[in-house]
């Protein structure tokens, strides 16, 4: 074991224990904590998220606090799409709001790779902005983790 905490469940990954830790991965970034989402990551972790390399833990606890600074009112559903040894490739959309109370649905695909101890030390992804209006709105559940009952992104066909 490395000097970082242990993230189970650990690699390789079965079906059952990807699907896990993407719905972790979901309910850690649903609730906005820049230090709680930063805690999966190695301390050397590298990220490409649009045009933006943040490097290391740090800088991605720095990245979240600026992201959730400007996506207001976020709310995320992710789904497992592949997975082998210790990678796993998800798809998801998010829906927020700007300061201006313009909203958006961000669609997107991330590939990750994690280490022995399950942190993530790699993270790919790749985000898409649609303007929606607020009527168009999907994610209506109270801000944090998504209910277990709430339809999920193939449910409602996105």
């Amino acid at each position: 074991m490395t000097t970082e905490t242990r993230r189970p469940p650990l690699p390789p990954f079965d079906e059952e224990s990807a699907v896990k830790k993407v719905r972790m991965a979901e309910d850690a970034w649903n609730s906005r904590d820049p230090e709680r989402v930063s805690q999966v990551y190695t301390e050397d972790t590298i990220w490409r998220n649009r045009s933006e390399f943040p490097r290391g833990r740090e800088a991605v606890k720095v990245f979240l606090e600026r992201k959730w600074r400007k996506e207001l009112d976020y709310r995320l559903i992710k789904e497992l799409w592949a997975f082998e040894g210790n990678r796993i490739a998800v798809r998801f959309a998010y829906e927020w709001h700007d300061d201006s109370d313009n909203w958006f649905r961000s669609y997107g695909n991330e590939n990750w790779e994690f280490n022995p101890d399950g942190l993530m030390q790699r993270r790919f992804a790749c985000i898409n902005d649609l303007p929606i209006k607020d009527s168009e709105r999907l994610f209506h559940w109270p801000l944090g983790s998504r209910p277990d009952d709430h339809p999920t992104l193939s449910d409602l066909n996105l």
